[in-house]
């Protein structure tokens, strides 16, 4: 991972299908900074990889909450 990349997982216990997956990823996604999403269903949580000079984690957040879910953690 590139120096000025962070990780984080957030938690969002709404998600429980491939839908909710495709929706959240492409949120995130859809975001400059965001070099990777990937949604966990099982554990209901997604790994987001991004640069925290271009994005904090409240973005992060809202725009899994623009989608329609909730960051539990």
């Amino acid at each position: 991972m590139p120096a000025n990349q962070e990780t984080v997982i957030l938690r969002v216990e709404e998600m429980s299908c491939e839908h909710c997956k495709k929706s959240v990823e492409g949120a995130l996604q859809a975001l400059p900074g965001v070099s990777g999403a990937a949604v966990d269903l099982k554990k209901k949580e997604v790994k987001v990889t991004f640069d925290p000079a271009m994005l904090r984690r409240e973005e992060l957040e809202n725009a899994i909450t623009r989608a329609g879910y909730t960051v539990t953690g």
